[in-house]
């Protein structure tokens, strides 16, 4: 069967920057499923998606102009239902029939298949396949219906009375399969084979005369770098070029790659130049200048080779000159007031100290039923005191910077910039002449701010962190706003793993239920809260210990993961104390590795199971009361096991812990073998169970092995 490349082409006004690389992404990936689905593609099929500020599109070879037929067997009823004793069709045989357009088929032709109630009356025929036109409407309608469109508009065809919806108004549809023009509408616009180029510094129209020269004509025709991913590699080669050329860097690589991907979406022909502002404004925070150029205009800053901001930034223009001159002075001339707009809001607000501020949090909902901002300030206060006693910190610090740390929400950086929330505050807190530890602790609470992000480095930080998330926790859970599905306006998950984060790598001596009781128990003041806590602080602690669960999932031990049963083991007892988690998944790890691991984990998932029918309290078993040879070579190995057991755990050696557990596999074998645990005697059988109790007391302190059963 003859294929050829099929080309898609949707051309617009403007796409949304943010969300184009989506749009590209859905449109390409849509009408390659929808054809796929219609076998109107070759396995071999390769599709490679556009998209520009003013186009979609989608390019893919091995397309076939017909797909092949198929043979299909369609199951239409009981034979009772579908004929009459005389072996002629029911009216509700035959109703079936012209729904199915088979009404003039012979009724004798259909086959009998039983499927194991009764029998069935069966057609089997051949269904033609989808001409390529066919499929690509289809597809073509598909892809657009189920783009993820931030905002649709309404807009006016040419006509003057009819309307479409788009994500912008669309002007051009090019389909060409080969060198064919492929007869689909869509929006209301008419197919053709004309694409085209830069607004500017580009063809006007260029007809392509067959699909495989999409990309090399637009590019070399129309200046068009037509691929996302080709154009962003561009800027990010220039961007680096330029940065080279003026002795600086462009900073960690994370921090502008949502830039680098926005301006990819505003350009179809890149270029980068290099932009400067008066040193002067470098007394301002870095953050704020930074935040400025990327927010507002668009610009990379430029840092010296010690981490510094420079006076330099680059511009990233959908123009290529030989003389940059007016574009560059033009960028410089519009930055300036930026700059100028935040060095006044930093010398303003420096002029009222931040807790000359805090009484005005009490103008300042936090939430109607959990109170104001002073309110919450007050209840943060008393927590990040009582965690900072807990962990070893300086409760007087973490009690100073949970009183400040909301105060930079009434300056007027962090009214122009809220992504300044914290950041500010450490500098207005430096400026009044408050302990380092307190301004870092206020520019910490909100970390980490991403997945992977920086953790809290010191006490007074950690302490006011955790007890920010955790009073959110609380007074959330308490008043029933608990994230459903994916719906999670307050961030609970990411406050969540924040906690978790903290407790495991930092390793706190602190267990998560003592955090938990603590954070409900600053709520005194809410009377709704204090109501329902017990049951808020169960419902939280499962919600934290499931987030755990996905934590440890994504965790490795050299280059492999932790798996689901791996993970379980840890998790079976929910301990209190998290920061072992790590050491005890790696001794998991190894143990499973012996040879007596499988053996072992059966076992104790057996032993579970007969202390669980067993109704007796157990106390530990009495040698004198041993009398087959396997009970006294159990606990003999038991003992002796113990020892070395023991050692390990008081040392927190989990992995020697449980490694120290293989000389039990043929004692333990033996015992099933050769012991009735439930004797006749009750005396006896209660030392037999206390044996084994002893055994699984010690065998599931670091991991509940049976977990791990096959």
């Amino acid at each position: 069967m003859s294929t050829a490349t099929l080309l898609v082409e949707l051309f617009t006004e403007e796409l949304p920057p943010k969300a184009l690389k989506k749009l590209g992404e859905s449109f390409a990936t849509a009408i390659a499923d929808g054809l796929k689905s219609r076998a109107l593609l070759e396995d071999t099929y390769v599709a490679t998606l556009y998209a520009t500020p003013r186009r979609l599109a989608v390019s893919i070879t091995d397309v076939r102009a017909v797909a092949p037929d198929q043979s299909f067997v369609e199951k239409l009823m009981p034979v009772a239902v579908g004929l009459d004793k005389n072996g002629n069709a029911t009216p509700a045989l035959m109703k079936k029939l012209a729904a199915k357009s088979l009404a003039s088929i012979d009724v004798s032709t259909l086959e009998r298949e039983s499927d194991g109630k009764a029998d069935q009356l069966i057609y089997r025929g051949i269904a033609k396949g989808h001409a390529l036109h066919v499929g690509l409407q289809a597809a073509l309608e598909e892809a657009i219906a189920n783009l993820p469109v931030p905002k649709v508009m309404t807009y006016q065809l040419a006509d003057g009375h009819t309307s479409v919806q788009f994500v912008r108004p669309a002007h051009g549809l090019v389909a060409l399969y080969g060198a064919e023009v492929v007869p689909v509408s869509v929006l209301g616009l008419q197919v053709g084979n004309v694409t085209h180029g830069h607004r500017f510094q580009g063809a006007t129209d260029i007809a392509l005369t067959h699909a495989d020269e999409y990309e090399t004509r637009l590019e070399t025709e129309g200046g068009v770098i037509a691929s996302f991913e080709k154009r962003r590699r561009e800027i990010e080669r220039l961007l680096f070029e330029r940065a080279e050329e003026h002795g600086a860097t462009l900073g960690e690589r994370e921090d502008y790659l949502a830039l680098l991907d926005e301006v990819t979406a505003l350009v179809e022909r890149p270029s980068v130049y290099a932009g400067s502002f008066e040193a002067e404004f470098l007394t301002v925070p870095a953050e704020c200048l930074i935040l400025t150029m990327k927010l507002n205009q668009k610009y990379f800053p430029l840092f010296h080779a010690d981490g510094s901001l420079s006076s330099r930034f680059l511009i990233v223009s959908n123009m290529r000159l030989h003389n940059p001159h007016n574009i560059i002075e033009g960028n410089q001339r519009v930055v300036r007031p930026r700059l100028a707009d935040a060095r006044f809001f930093f010398e303003t607000d420096k002029r009222t100290q931040l807790d000359a501020r805090v009484p005005k949090l009490g103008a300042v909902v936090y939430h109607h039923k959990l109170g104001n901002q002073l309110q919450r300030m007050q209840r943060v206060q008393k927590l990040a005191g009582q965690i900072a006693m807990l962990i070893g910190a300086n409760p007087a610090h973490a009690e100073r910077a949970a009183v400040l740390a909301k105060a930079d929400l009434l300056t007027d950086m962090v009214g122009e910039f809220p992504e300044l929330q914290g950041t500010m505050g450490r500098y207005y807190a430096l400026h009044d002449g408050e302990a380092a530890e307190v301004a870092d602790a206020i520019e910490q609470q909100y970390w980490p701010k991403g997945a992977g992000g920086a953790l809290p480095e010191q006490g007074a930080s950690i302490a006011l962190m955790m007890a920010d998330k955790l009073e959110t926790l609380a007074g959330l859970f308490a008043i029933g706003q608990v994230p459903t599905g994916d719906k999670d306006p307050f961030a609970l998950r990411r406050h969540a793993l924040g906690v978790l984060r903290v407790l495991v790598e930092m390793k706190l001596s602190v267990d998560l239920p003592d955090l938990i009781k603590a954070a409900f128990g600053v709520f005194e003041d809410i009377a709704s809260v204090n109501n329902i806590s017990s049951h808020a602080q169960v419902e939280l602690q499962t919600f934290i210990y499931e987030r755990l669960r996905g934590y440890l999932r994504e965790q490795t031990l050299g280059a492999k993961t932790y798996n689901a049963l791996e993970v379980e083991s840890v998790l079976a007892q929910r301990p209190a104390r998290l920061a072992q988690l790590p050491a005890q998944l790696a001794a998991v790890r190894e143990f499973m590795a012996l040879p007596e691991a499988a053996s072992l984990a059966a076992a104790n998932k057996r032993i579970g199971n007969i202390l669980k029918k067993a109704e007796a309290t157990f106390i530990r078993a009495d040698a004198a009361l041993l009398v087959e040879p396997a009970e006294h070579a159990l606990f003999a190995a038991l003992t002796n096991t113990g020892a070395a057991f023991n050692a390990a755990f008081a040392a927190q050696n989990f992995t020697a812990a449980l490694q120290s557990l293989a000389p039990l596999r043929v004692p333990v074998d033996a015992f099933f073998e050769g012991v009735m645990v439930n004797a006749e005697d009750v005396n006896l059988r209660h030392n037999r169970l206390a044996l084994l109790n002893d055994l699984h007391v010690m065998m599931n302190k670091v991991a509940d092995l049976s977990k791990l059963a096959a």
